[in-house]
């Protein structure tokens, strides 16, 4: 009776054993089937499309990004690059031109220094000239400067009788004095200009008035050189005949203020020359 009594009991309790395992499978699988099934899973899926395409674009957007910023920076490091040369190139001139200042303030400072000793020396030259013909009057010579040269005028009654060529005592006299200062000048170009009025001339010596001129010129020449022994490397004469006058042809004093023979005399300019065509170049 005993062993009938605990086999029931036993088969009982496998039964409601089994029971209760079956149905907490059954309820698990059916919660976990709807977690994984219908419009749970439609969404999960949705959302993961979702976030992927907006993670695609943003990666696409950022290599966009990248790109330009790359682009950029090649294009600043071009500009970098052109502006440093750009700049090395300027201050290349700069240097240049700097250089070249320097040597035009000091082609200025020697070609001034040049000029101030010319202007020195016909300074000199006026005064040794005025001094030499002390003992002439206003009449027969006058004294002045003019643009750097000294120009002495001779009258024609100081030098010449009325239409001749032939040098009086008095103007041989004056000549020797002249003659004087240029044997010690002889860094000085002299010009022999012979000038007439405009009364028309015509003789057997003279043919007119540029005739009379150059004639009177060449025969001052002729004595500064072979009888003073004046350089006649330095000498230069010319006639100018009656279209330089300094007055009135039509009064007696004006024409014979017109009938003058200059000798004008100058420092020579050939280191200023120079240095001019040099600087020129």
């Amino acid at each position: 009776m005993k062993k009938i009594i605990l086999f029931a009991f036993a088969t009982l309790l496998a039964f409601t054993s089994c029971v209760t395992k079956k149905k907490y499978m059954i309820a698990e699988n059916g919660r976990i089937a709807a977690l994984v099934s219908g419009d749970s899973l439609q969404e999960l899926l949705t959302d993961c499309r979702g976030r992927g395409a907006q993670l695609t674009e943003q990666t696409r957007q950022q290599a966009a990004q990248i790109n330009q910023m790359t682009e950029q920076i090649r294009k600043l490091t071009n500009d970098t690059t052109l502006m440093g040369n750009s700049i090395r190139q300027y201050r290349g001139r700069l240097d240049m031109n700097a250089n070249e200042l320097i040597e035009r303030e000091r082609t200025i400072n020697e070609l001034r220094a040049m000029i101030n000793a010319q202007n020195e020396k016909v300074k000199q030259l006026l005064g040794s000239v005025k001094d030499a013909l002390l003992g002439f009057s206003s009449d027969e010579l006058t004294i002045r400067e003019q643009n750097g040269k000294v120009y002495v005028a001779m009258s024609d009654k100081l030098l010449f009788q009325s239409g001749s060529a032939r040098l009086d005592k008095r103007g041989e006299e004056a000549l020797g004095k002249l003659a004087e200062v240029l044997n010690k000048q002889t860094d000085v170009d002299v010009f022999i200009e012979g000038h007439t009025d405009n009364k028309p001339i015509s003789t057997a010596q003279f043919k007119d008035n540029w005739d009379l001129s150059v004639i009177r010129a060449t025969s001052v020449v002729r004595i500064l050189i072979e009888k003073y022994n004046v350089n006649p490397l330095q000498i230069q004469p010319s006639g100018r005949g009656e279209y330089m006058p300094v007055a009135d042809n039509e009064t007696a004093e004006g024409r014979s203020k017109n009938r003058r023979t200059e000798i004008i005399m100058a420092p020579k300019l050939d280191k200023l020359y120079q240095m001019l065509n040099t600087t020129e170049e």
